[in-house]
Formats: structure tokens, sequence, C-alpha cells
């Protein structure tokens, strides 16, 4: 499967019999239902460590391009109409900032390896705690309750699994308990967020900005409200978009589908 496609449906798994496994790329499988899968004896792979080093890599670019409005900046430095560069043109500093990051991951401790570079003050929420010696190569503080967060943080960055828990983890109340000079950075999945409480959030000035990397759906249809915020970067879902991670996964993705043609243990085997 790649980008989701195809669809694994009952009726597309009641016409192939033989099917042995589906290996799917990336690390997100909540497009998959395992349940129906598994009934069908039919098992299930990902690629999940090799997605973390590029999807850090672009959530801090997420967030330095929208703290010091990089896109904004581009279209001014280019445009036929301007005349000269206005000397109030401030983003906001990374750097001493304080990061919050829920779902510390694989994906959201390399992002604290790289904040922690910038000198950021890292605070994260995550269903368990990190092993203190873990928190304390990056400096991170554990905050059980995602309200602690979410109040402190000038930036908050979302790298939780899509599942049951987490559909629409940030709405509203999330929003409104930001900071209104904080920033949300999503490089988990679209239905994360509840994206009308986000887009109102940003109209009526509730947080300051968001970059997203995911939406729902992808993409957004031509007329939604957030392709037309300025206060919003929104990119193609290219959070594992480079040509040695791409390559890699598909060797994976092979690699589980020969082991398990053979039946033999797949290396990157969903349970």
């Amino acid at each position: 499967m790649w980008y989701h496609k195809p669809v694994i449906d009952k009726e597309l798994l009641q016409s192939l019999p033989n099917l042995k496994i589906v290996a799917s790329s990336g690390v997100g499988i909540d497009h998959l239902d395992l349940n129906l899968l598994s009934s069908c004896g039919v098992k299930v792979s990902n690629t999940p460590f090799i997605v973390s080093t590029d999807t850090a890599d672009l959530g801090m670019a997420l967030m330095l391009a929208s703290s010091r409005r990089l896109v904004e900046g581009y279209e001014m430095a280019v445009s036929p109409d301007t005349e000269y560069f206005p000397a109030d043109w401030l983003g906001a500093e990374v750097s001493g900032a304080t990061l919050g990051i829920v779902g510390m991951g694989t994906i959201g401790y390399k992002v604290a390896e790289r904040a922690k570079s910038f000198e950021m003050k890292i605070l994260y929420h995550n269903r368990n705690q990190r092993k203190k010696e873990e928190e304390s190569a990056v400096g991170a503080v554990y905050c059980k309750k995602i309200d602690d967060l979410l109040q402190q943080s000038d930036f908050v960055l979302l790298a939780v699994n899509l599942t049951a828990q987490t559909h629409k983890l940030i709405g509203k109340r999330e929003l409104e308990l930001m900071k209104p000079t904080a920033t949300l950075i999503n490089i988990s999945r679209g239905l994360v967020v509840d994206q009308d409480a986000l887009v109102e959030a940003l109209q009526n000035k509730i947080i300051k900005a968001a970059a997203l990397d995911v939406t729902y759906p992808e993409p957004l249809p031509r007329d939604h409200p957030l392709l037309k915020l300025k206060n919003v970067i929104i990119t193609p879902h290219i959070g594992s978009a480079t040509k040695k991670t791409r390559r890699v996964m598909m060797e994976e993705m092979s690699e589980s589908i020969q082991a398990g043609l053979a039946g033999l243990p797949i290396p990157h085997e969903v349970l």
C-alpha cells in the first residue's frame, strides 16, 4: 500500500483468497481495519522507524518557517509590488522558547533532540512517562495532564498516532487553553485536530499561527478557509518525503512481503 491505496475492504479481501500480507508504507495504520484483516488470516506490516528522522526534521522546519514568517517573507521579497522592506517585519523567537510535544514516541523524541540544540525548554505529554535518563538527555519535563502543556507552551507540536483516543484530541477547549502567542504544529494526522475549531481559533486570534503537514482531507478543497489565512503554513504531507527514506521504505516493504510469503517472521509486523 502506498498513500493508503488500494483501499483494503471486505470486498477486496474476498476477491483475494490467497492474500497473505499487506505491507503498508509509513508508520500510521489508522487506514487499516486490523480486526478484519486478522479474521481473514492476513498479516500486516509497516515501516515505522525509517520515517522518524525526516519527519522530525520537517517538524523543526515548520516551526522555524512559521515563527520567522518565511512564506510571507518570500512572497514580499519576490512581489512585483514591493518597493521597500518594512522595518517592523517581525517574527517570534524559537531559541529559548517553550516547546510542548504531544506524543513522545520515536518521532517526538527526535524532535526533542533537535529542539535541545535551540536551547528550548521542552515539555511533553505521553501515555507513559519516559525513563529519567531519556528525559535528562534532552532536558524534557513530563506533563501528566495535556492541559498543563498547552497552557505553558509557545509551540505545541503533535506527533501522536491517530487512534480513537487521539481523534480530534485538539479541539476548541484545548485551543483556548493555549497562549494567544502560541503556534500549533501538526506532523501526525489531520484528524488529531478539530479543523473547524482550528480555523475559528486562527481567525479570532485565539492562537497566533499553525503549521500543518497534515489535514483532512488531503488535499483540502481549494476553497477551504485554512488556505486563505496568512497565519497558516500547509505542506503536502511530506514528513518522510526524501529520496533515501522513500527508497528504504520500499525496501522494508519488500522484505516484509518476502518474509510473509515464505512463512518467516515479518520484520515490522503490526500486531
